[in-house]
């Protein structure tokens, strides 16, 4: 199988409220709950065809300066959605996102 460019595996990082709230759960010590949560995690858009291993390692290549290393990978393929625009009925693209799981310790940041 032939090695695939990173920056075709990994498109884009997705930045929501929801994925920057997940972000900041390691540093979180609110209940007991979220204070386990020690490792940082980060959520990219990522090709339809990417396996979780390939992911894990386009995200290693991709932030090699920083010397991260990848924990766990859990995908999710998103649904194209119904939309209407001015009377014109379509879908908007369906997506596959990846929510990446770091050691802890690590970050992508360079604010933190």
């Amino acid at each position: 199988m032939k090695e695939r460019n990173p920056y075709h595996v990994i498109k884009s990082r997705h930045v929501t409220e929801k994925t920057t709230v997940l972000e900041g759960l390691q540093h979180a010590n609110s209940n007991r709950c979220v204070a386990k949560c020690t490792s940082p995690k980060y959520v990219f858009i990522v090709d339809k065809n990417a396996n979780k291993n390939e992911i894990a390692q386009a995200v290693e290549t991709i932030y090699v300066e920083k010397k991260i290393k990848v924990k766990a990978v859990n995908t999710i393929s998103m649904k194209p959605k119904k939309r209407r625009v001015r009377g014109f009925r379509g879908f908007r693209a369906g997506f596959k996102k990846a929510i990446v799981t770091l050691e802890a310790g690590d970050t992508i940041d360079e604010a933190v």
